[in-house]
């Protein structure tokens, strides 16, 4: 999900998304692009220059799944909100009544 998420905005080369996620590995990277482009959530362009130039860019799949995620995502938040749980240190506190 960090993938599309950073590609629901604007279009992205290989080195921005590796440099937006430094946790990933290069290996695992590359899997993950190969896999969503297979099921349909982001497009691949290549463009015909040298150095070779590889964008990376959303579908319309991809931003029906964002805002499935943003849903349950606030979803979420509001039930942390909800328990007093603190968004910032996930610790829970007493909720006053």
């Amino acid at each position: 999900m960090p993938i599309l998420w950073r590609l629901k905005d604007r279009v992205m080369r290989y080195s921005e998304l590796k440099k937006d996620i430094p946790h990933i590995t290069h290996k695992m990277l590359t899997s993950q692009l190969r896999e969503l482009e297979e099921e349909g959530f982001i497009r691949r362009e290549v463009f015909p220059v040298v150095p070779p130039k590889v964008e990376y860019s959303i579908t319309n799949r991809g931003q029906k799944a964002i805002v499935i995620v943003e849903t349950i995502r606030n979803y979420g938040l509001d039930l942390m909100k909800e328990f007093g749980v603190n968004d910032d240190k996930n610790t829970h506190k007493k909720k006053k009544k």
